[in-house]
């Protein structure tokens, strides 16, 4: 069982003008591809080939000697979750049971759009700022280059890739700029809400 490519849930101009399609186009056609192809490479006739790609990550994680696996892998998992966490006309306030969540733990949906933003922006170099439940806990994270939440027991909800390849076509150095066109505009609130249940 080869790890595969999926589909984006939407077209590739369908996230402009806040993502573009010339941004798709690379980060899914090339960037997302290319972890694709190196971890079916390097699985290639190992103990790993033919498991599932939460497995893959979980037997890589914490081996030294499979940092490359590793990190092709939960790049992987963590664009084809990003690719979900968006959608034309999203962003906003949310809905159902995550925005009771939202306004419990953060106060507001202002204040945890603040804070989400705020862990985008101040994560150093390339990574990933996460909505995520830890134990029954609304929480925000970020995590430096490929590392996910998965290997950290806790069930990622939402995430923003602050990778340049996810933004620099479109803002170049203004990461801020894009969490906020994000945020305000593309977040699939109903995808959040589906990974509570």
């Amino acid at each position: 069982m080869a790890v595969n490519l999926p589909d984006l849930p939407y077209a590739k101009d369908a996230l402009s003008p806040y993502i573009s399609a010339n941004t798709l186009e690379f980060h899914h056609g090339k960037h997302h591809k290319t972890y694709v192809d190196n971890i079916n490479k390097l699985i290639d006739g190992t103990d790993l080939e033919g498991k599932t790609l939460e497995e893959i990550i979980a037997n890589s994680a914490k081996d030294p000697a499979r940092a490359g696996i590793f990190n092709n892998a939960a790049q992987v998992w963590n664009h084809s979750f990003y690719w979900k966490c968006l959608k034309p006309k999203g962003g906003g306030a949310p809905t159902g049971e995550i925005a009771a969540k939202i306004n419990s733990t953060f106060g507001s949906y202002d204040k945890f759009a603040e804070e989400f933003k705020n862990a985008g922006t101040t994560q150093f170099g390339s990574g990933w700022a996460w909505l995520v439940l830890d134990g029954n806990d609304l929480k925000i994270t970020k995590t430096p280059n490929a590392d996910t939440p998965l290997v950290h027991g806790q069930k990622a909800l939402l995430t923003i890739d602050v990778w340049e390849h996810a933004y620099y076509l479109d803002y170049q150095n203004r990461r801020p700029d894009y969490l906020t066109a994000v945020i305000q505009n593309l977040i699939n609130w109903d995808f959040v809400n589906s990974n509570l249940g």
